[in-house]
């Protein structure tokens, strides 16, 4: 299984709505894709070193790309500078910008080129590489800048870029080459975006971003763990963080398992043929533990599961009647990430998949999709994530590279059978070239999140050559042997990086069936601590996750720290309520509310509309 990119942050709508106060820029979407806004960001790295080179003429610039949000640039100082002088050189780019209104390019020679450039190493080793693949060199100048490029950016700066659509936000040490062995550079972010509007609305669902960070809420709600002495990247789960864990875990196989998926299980392990079987191993390599013991053999740690399932699969002979056999489990696979590239639960090294694999007739594979889009479907509306507009599938094939295995014949069925499905089930896709797993094309399912992030999570990947690597096989009516088609799909995805998502959309407020706590009961004065531990005990024989606070502290203090908690209802027990045999019911507030729901509830009404909420 191959596991999605971790964020992606798109933009899909074209109109800007209207806040409640009725100005447009606070809701500002850009309509422009990253893939448009390339050549302004482009364009803006150039005129970032250009600045640099007028203020600091000893510096040296080396690269300067386009990046999702904006662009980068990165030079070596002779004396480093902080964030406190991006303003002079964001001033300067804007002085600039107004007589920048084309660029012009020529091709030369290499000679030209490191007489051009010839007291900047950075340029002339990039100069070299370029003569050794055989490639044309292309000097582009706009003003007095010239830069070695291969080009890309908009006709008339001047006018095609808003000097208050791009910001300079912050410096960062990076490697030249990305390799710690080079000497360490400045880089200088910016942000750019098509108009002021829209890079404010950034900068807000940035801010809001912040808030939200499950690494900072992570740890305020007692969810995991980040030990260094275990290694970054290999998250902790406290008995909190575990109960969500295995309550999404849970959910999916008890939708999984009314279409026939049956539970296996494999080691953490392996030799490395398996996966040279497989075809990982060239392609992969380079991004696995390995593990060494006693004898003479190699083994990995496990970096997916798919070809230990087929050997489960191969095990025994397989009938068509056997089919389709559906096998699922969740397990943790592990990746040597690069250190920079981790982040939180985002992006781990031990990954934690709600894997499955179906192995299918060619006539059923269809049908067979069909089922996991209703278990994605209903997976995701349990969590409150499928709504119209929040969600689109991308249909990721082949392009004409030759990075792809297995019978393009083959692969054109599988394509058509994941668009014809896409279709009938009225899915919101995309066909994307280029992005199909090695071995297959498939359906990768974004979620927008409350601030408007889009994320990769499920995934369904039609595979027609790991069944043809491994020779599985079932006997047909007509008593030959056939190859099965493999199916794979996690609905989770990797559950580390979903918990990251929940955390942050929800803001930790996860709703009643997902809170770790669901209720917390406050007596008020000692009085009532027998009559609040027997309502207590009714919730938990009902089922909900309930605790009790007998702490001697004030109301108001049992309150204010129930909320920190972001538990989902407050149940208030005091003198009236003992009298009559009720309870108060507190409702956490909503975005926009100060005081949330209320209710005075017999303990039997509270059991039965608890369970309910409970359901989903």
């Amino acid at each position: 299984m191959k596991i999605p990119n971790p964020l992606k942050i798109l933009s899909r709508s074209k109109e800007k709505p209207k806040d409640k106060n009725g100005d447009k820029s606070k809701g500002a979407i850009s309509t422009k894709s990253a893939e448009e806004l390339a050549p302004i960001r482009h364009t803006l790295a150039h005129l970032l070193a250009s600045s640099v080179l007028e203020l600091y003429p000893d510096a040296k610039r080396t690269i300067g790309p386009a990046i999702d949000n904006g662009f980068y640039y990165d030079f070596e100082f002779t004396n480093p500078i902080n964030d406190k002088d991006l303003g002079k050189i964001e001033e300067r780019m804007r002085s600039l910008l107004k007589n920048w209104v084309k660029f012009t390019h020529e091709e030369v020679s290499a000679q030209t080129a490191r007489d051009h450039f010839a007291n900047n190493p950075y340029k002339l080793e990039m100069i070299d590489e370029i003569v050794s693949k055989g490639e044309k060199i292309t000097l582009y100048t706009s003003g007095t800048f010239t830069d070695l490029c291969r080009g890309g950016h908009v006709d008339n700066p001047s006018k095609d870029i808003k000097p208050d659509s791009f910001k300079l936000t912050h410096i960062a040490g990076a490697y030249w080459r990305g390799d710690e062995k080079n000497k360490m550079l400045t880089r200088i972010y910016g942000l750019a975006f098509e108009s002021k509007e829209v890079l404010e609305a950034y900068e807000r669902m940035q801010e809001e971003a912040k808030k939200r960070d499950h690494r900072k809420l992570g740890k305020e709600l007692d969810l995991f763990v980040l030990s260094d002495l275990v290694g970054p990247g290999l998250p902790l789960f406290t008995p909190k963080g575990t109960l969500i864990r295995d309550l999404l875990l849970d959910k999916a196989w008890s939708l999984r398992k009314k279409y026939g998926y049956e539970k296996v299980w494999i080691p953490h392990i392996t030799k490395k043929e398996l996966y040279i079987a497989s075809g990982h191993w060239d392609k992969y390599k380079e991004n696995l533990f390995h593990v060494r013991g006693a004898s003479d053999a190699e083994f990995v740690m496990k970096p997916m599961n798919c070809p230990h399932h087929n050997q489960i699969y191969a095990s025994k002979p397989r009938s068509y009647r056997d089919m389709p056999v559906r096998y699922t489990e969740p397990t943790t696979v592990y990746r040597d990430e690069q250190a920079g590239e981790l982040l939180g639960l985002a992006r781990v090294r031990s990954i934690t998949q709600d894997d499955g694999h179906a192995y299918v007739k060619p006539d059923q594979i269809k049908q067979e999709i069909r089922n996991l889009v209703e278990i994605i479907r209903d997976f995701y509306i349990s969590v409150g994530m499928w709504q119209e507009g929040s969600y689109y599938v991308s249909l990721s094939t082949r392009d004409s590279s030759d990075k792809y295995l297995g019978n393009p014949e083959n692969w054109k069925i599988a394509e058509y059978a994941l668009e014809e499905v896409a279709k009938e089930e009225r899915l919101p896709y995309k066909r994307i070239d280029g992005e199909a797993a090695f071995y297959g094309p498939k359906l990768d399912f974004m979620f927008k999140d409350a601030i408007g992030r889009e994320w990769q999570l499920a995934t369904i990947q039609l595979d027609f050559v790991q069944p043809e690597r491994f020779k599985l096989e079932y006997i047909d009516k007509d008593g030959t042997a056939k190859q099965p088609v493999m199916i794979h799909a996690a609905i989770n995805g990797s559950v580390e990086r979903f918990m990251a998502v929940l955390i942050e959309h929800f803001a930790g407020t996860f709703p009643f069936w997902l809170a770790p706590v669901q209720v917390k009961v406050l007596p008020i004065t000692d009085t009532q601590k027998k009559y609040a531990q027997e309502v207590q005990d009714k919730l938990l024989e009902s089922g909900i996750r309930s605790e009790i606070d007998t702490r001697t502290e004030s109301l108001g203090k049992k309150i204010r720290d129930a909320k920190l908690e972001k538990i989902p209802y407050l149940i208030v027990i005091g003198e009236k309520e003992q009298k009559e045999n009720k309870i108060t019911l507190e409702a956490r507030t909503k975005e926009g509310e100060t005081k949330g729901e209320s209710a005075i509830l017999k303990v039997p009404e509270l059991i039965t509309r608890l369970i309910s909420e409970n359901k989903v």
